[in-house]
């Protein structure tokens, strides 16, 4: 047991360091005045600067108290410096500031006796006790519990070595500042575990959704590849009855089979890794495409938006694949513009060239209140499905208010 209670003591005298320091709250910073340009840094830590301050404050009181009782420059100089020095360092190294301050308390201590100085038989100054209380305040928050017993078991010894009638008063004072920061130390470490387990639990939640919508992605790629075979297997029966032994129409009829099968392969990539959820459940209803974009845009005005769409005359010809997915977007982009803005005006854009379809959704800010914030996951599946067709989506805030989605899907890896 006393060998447990010794050990930590070297840990606060020169083995042992403090916990880097915490991130600043915005309103413990402030920039820089113009007129301070020439400075190194653009932002103020006010507590660094107050400390600082009070560090300049307690060195010239000191000095100046030392400097009218004697005057010696050398004396003034290390009393202020005495109690000035550990306030310097107590943020950026605690530990080393409560070491600073407690290898300067014998030269403190003699300038009192050396001068005479009476503070009903009290050695220590004002500036001194401040000083040290504040240090001592700072290994308690920024050191482990053990260190931060060790710093009060040493301050006793000295407090009993050098001044034994004050050494109950003081314990007790430097005990309660010391359990103060260790309070501030163990609320501050709560609150941290806890933003982790949020941001954890945001990353998990996160992940989910990315499974369920893969998932559902390798549900209705798969019915898209069942129809391709489904095609090649009529085709199959049907070519030789057709050609009737006409060499020309069965290399046509096999040239259609050959391209439908590489259709169907360029898809089946499209969802190897994707797992099915663990129930293995499949939707088989037909899935919707590009064609159907026209009954979104009727139930989201029906919901309250004003929806404008430019497209092209004819969407024939897109792969079941990138329609599905363009589809889904479309729908998912809607959804949130009637979440978080009703009564918006929304400019639905779709573009087709020889490379792919690309999808401009952008709503203006709404005239009433948002129904619900949303959790993020419809803007995690939207970018999935993009990725999985090797497309791109890029979602965000516009600068005059409201939302954009732009969405490029390329068509030659969907349609083989």
């Amino acid at each position: 047991m006393f060998s447990a209670v010794l050990r930590p003591i070297p840990l606060v005298l020169y083995k042992g360091e403090a916990d880097p320091p915490t991130p600043r709250s915005r309103r413990l910073a402030m920039p820089v005045p113009r007129w301070l340009g020439l400075l190194p840094f653009r932002t103020l830590d006010l507590v660094r600067t107050v400390d600082a301050l009070l560090a300049l404050v307690l060195f010239l009181t000191t000095y100046d108290r030392v400097l009218q009782h004697d005057g010696r420059l050398a004396v003034a100089y290390l009393a202020a410096l005495g109690v000035a020095v550990p306030l310097v360092l107590r943020d950026r190294r605690p530990l080393a500031a409560w070491r600073a301050s407690l290898a300067l308390l014998p030269a403190g201590l003699w300038v009192s006796f050396e001068l005479g100085i009476d503070y009903e038989d009290n050695p220590y100054t004002p500036e001194m006790v401040l000083s040290y209380l504040l240090v001592a305040y700072s290994v308690a928050v920024r050191c482990d519990r053990r260190i931060t017993g060790a710093a009060w078991v040493i301050s006793v010894l000295v407090m009993w070595i050098a001044f034994p009638n004050g050494m109950p008063l003081g314990s007790v004072i430097v005990g309660a500042v010391m359990l103060l920061g260790y309070n501030v130390r163990v609320r501050r470490s709560a609150t941290e575990r806890l933003a982790l387990e949020e941001r954890r639990s945001q990353e998990a939640m996160g992940a989910q959704a990315v499974l369920e919508e893969r998932a559902r992605i390798a549900r209705e790629l798969h019915d898209v590849v069942a129809h391709h075979m489904s095609v090649i297997a009529i085709q199959a029966e049907a070519v030789p009855l057709k050609a009737a032994g006409d060499p020309a129409q069965l290399e046509a009829g096999l040239a259609g089979i050959r391209a439908l099968s590489l259709e169907a392969i360029a898809q089946l990539r499209q969802v190897l890794g994707v797992l099915r959820d663990e129930e293995g459940r499949t939707d088989t209803a037909p899935q919707p495409g590009l064609e159907q974009v026209d009954d979104l845009v009727a139930n989201a005005r029906a919901g309250g938006l004003s929806v404008l769409v430019r497209r092209p005359e004819s969407l024939e010809g897109v792969p079941q694949a990138v329609g599905m997915s363009a589809y889904r977007i479309v729908q998912e982009s809607l959804s949130n513009a009637m979440r978080h803005a009703p009564g918006a005006t929304v400019v639905l854009d779709i573009g087709r060239d020889d490379h792919g379809v690309r999808l401009h959704i952008t709503n203006g800010p709404g005239s009433s209140p948002a129904h619900s914030p949303g959790a993020g996951h419809g803007l995690v599946g939207m970018r999935e499905r993009a990725a999985l067709l090797g497309g791109t989506l890029e979602a965000g805030p516009v600068p005059v208010g409201g939302f954009q989605v732009t969405a490029v899907l390329p068509t030659g890896r969907g349609s083989g």
